[in-house]
């Protein structure tokens, strides 16, 4: 299933409406201690007082009906090792069982637990799926450790009866690897995470000015020179301060193939990025005749050692267009169709100032009967658009790519505001909704001098809680057009692992619950209820060892005071670009 092809729910369905008693804090009607769960799910009733909970030990079995396979192996591989029980297979006795209903959506699922048995039904083994990251919260959160701490213990799930089925067909994250490099572990660690918060969406930033990050056979030194950096700015790009250390890596083509594998096990598509015609400083230093050699001497650039808007572009000619071609005919061996059915192009801050001064740009837009350099970008976007779709798939990109007329198959990352989604929906293109001003989880969280590098506005864990993902207004039409959407991390000021944490977490919980459950209207959310929820879920975060920002704020080792950033005051505006 594509993220298009996605059934989601009408978008003003509300999980705590009608009779169904929907509470996910820590009461239950008998009493019993009982966790909260994130995302919440549609309806959820414990049962009655008294009702014998399901427990989990030596003697329950797993029963996997057919298409739930790989499922069963997964539930082996993370509830087995942090219980300590093989759930060998069996259908008699105390069981969890695992099975398919055709008339259920595909992600969409039921659990029930009683003394018999507990039972997780959906419409797909991605559903199923679903269900099991449920089953998982439903344990406890030791159930999210590697090794059990205490051997032969009994585990219990409360007895109760879930329907759940997510709101949005896409619901994602994008990591930026280009900036600061992540190992292909804390890749697949990432992977991990979003599957336990029903994440199903992995954009992978993979080329950037700042460094090329997939190996490609046919052009060697894309990985050779353009994966490396000599020094990177610390900070802000306004800051003074630097880091000589060299930085950078890649991911081998078997690398790549693994994470991919990976990522479907765990029914999560992955969208490779390869930045087209902006943001090439990397692959123009390892290539120099891709960039517009008439206007400077392309031979004379590196690895860009900062952050911003780079002025050095993609020249319009054959040569770059078969050059790209052969990059993304290997990546479409790596990133197959069925994982991976959208290729994100990026076309974003693109700009035009070399084109205006290039004879031979002027001499393309002539040829072509183009307007102007806007057009030149449309052109280069037109033309990836049509030779994906001639192989199977579709393209996405930035809203930029709207600039100069959009490609018909196109779809559309919305990140400057709601404007450019409203655009692109209105005019029957499909859309991601990320506003900046929502959803990059590299804003900083909070306002105080101890927070590490700060940078943009502050959006806190009620701000993401509140974000709409559907703009006011909409037509019908328009609205079936909102594939769902996305979180997006940029790790200009993110050096390492534990640093990505502390940005992300705890906001993608809130995000997540955003992207799964029907809301009610962003002011009438309940998140006094969801921060509740959400001590039940910093103990799942401590057992996966997340370096999340506590409630408190940072600890010690997380402050980083004094390094210049760039803080935005107040709400964020509508619709704004970051300044150069």
């Amino acid at each position: 299933m594509t993220p298009h092809d996605a059934d989601p729910a009408p978008h003003d369905a509300d999980p705590a409406s009608g009779d169904t008693d929907t509470d996910t804090g820590p009461g239950t009607p008998g009493g019993a201690a009982a966790p909260g769960l994130i995302p919440a799910p549609r309806t959820l009733t414990w049962g009655p007082p008294g009702r014998r909970p399901f427990v989990l030990d030596a003697e329950t079995v797993l029963s996997a009906a057919p298409g739930t396979e790989g499922v069963a192996r997964l539930l082996r591989a993370t509830v087995g090792a942090a219980t300590g029980l093989d759930l060998l297979p069996g259908t008699e006795g105390p069981r969890v069982e695992l099975a398919l209903d055709a008339e259920l959506a595909p992600e969409a699922y039921r659990l029930t637990a009683d003394a018999d048995a507990l039972r997780i039904t959906a419409g797909s083994a991605a559903g199923v799926f679903r269900g099991t990251q449920t089953f998982r919260q439903l344990l406890g959160p030791d159930a999210f450790r590697r090794a059990p701490l205490a051997p032969g213990r009994a585990w219990e799930v409360p007895a109760v009866a879930i329907e759940d089925e997510p709101r949005f067909g896409w619901r994602g994250l994008m990591l930026d690897v280009c900036r600061h490099f992540l190992p292909k572990e804390d890749v697949l660690r990432y992977l991990d995470l979003l599957a336990a918060h029903k994440l199903n969406v992995f954009h992978f930033h993979l080329t950037d000015d700042q460094g090329w990050r997939v190996e490609i056979k046919r052009h060697p030194r894309l990985t050779e020179v353009g994966a490396w950096r000599s020094r990177s700015k610390y900070g802000h790009r306004q800051s003074d301060l630097w880091d000589e250390t060299p930085h950078g890596g890649y991911y081998t083509q078997d690398d790549i193939r693994e994470i991919v594998a990976y990522a479907a096990e765990r029914h999560i598509r992955v969208v490779p990025e390869i930045d087209i015609p902006g943001h090439a400083q990397a692959a123009i230093a390892a290539y120099p005749e891709l960039g517009n050699t008439d206007v400077i001497d392309t031979t004379t650039l590196s690895v860009w050692d900062t952050w911003g808007v780079n002025p050095n572009v993609l020249a319009p000619t054959d040569n770059t267009l078969r050059f790209y071609e052969g990059v993304l005919e290997e990546v479409l061996d790596l990133f197959p169709a069925t994982t991976s059915p959208f290729v994100h192009i990026g076309g974003d801050e693109c700009p035009k100032d070399q084109w205006k001064q290039s004879p031979l740009a002027q001499a393309r837009i002539a040829e072509l009967g183009l307007k102007d350099e806007d057009e030149l970008q449309s052109w280069f976007i037109r033309h990836f658009d049509t030779w994906l779709a001639e192989r199977g798939r579709r393209l996405i990109g930035w809203d930029e790519i709207l600039e100069g007329g959009l490609a018909e198959g196109a779809a559309v990352s919305s990140w400057r505001g709601n404007a450019g989604g409203i655009a692109a929906a209105e005019a029957g293109h499909d859309v991601v909704m990320c506003p900046e001003q929502q959803v990059y989880l590299d804003h900083r969280q909070d306002g105080h001098e101890d927070e590490p590098m700060p940078i943009g506005y502050v959006r806190t864990l009620e701000d993401v809680y509140r974000f709409e993902p559907v703009p006011p207004g909409l037509s019908e039409e328009a609205v079936r057009h909102i594939l769902g959407t996305q979180a997006n991390v940029w790790t200009e000021v993110m050096q390492n692992r534990s640093r990505v944490d502390y940005q992300v977490f705890p906001r993608l919980a809130a995000f997540a619950e955003v992207a799964w459950t029907p809301l009610p209207a962003p002011a009438e959310r309940d998140f006094t209820g969801f921060e509740e929820r959400m001590t039940d879920h910093y103990a799942r975060l401590d057992a996966l060892g997340v370096d999340y920002r506590g409630p408190g704020g940072p600890l010690p080792w997380q402050k980083r005071p004094g390094v210049r950033g760039f803080p935005r005051e107040g709400a964020p505006p509508e619709v704004w670009t970051p300044a150069v």
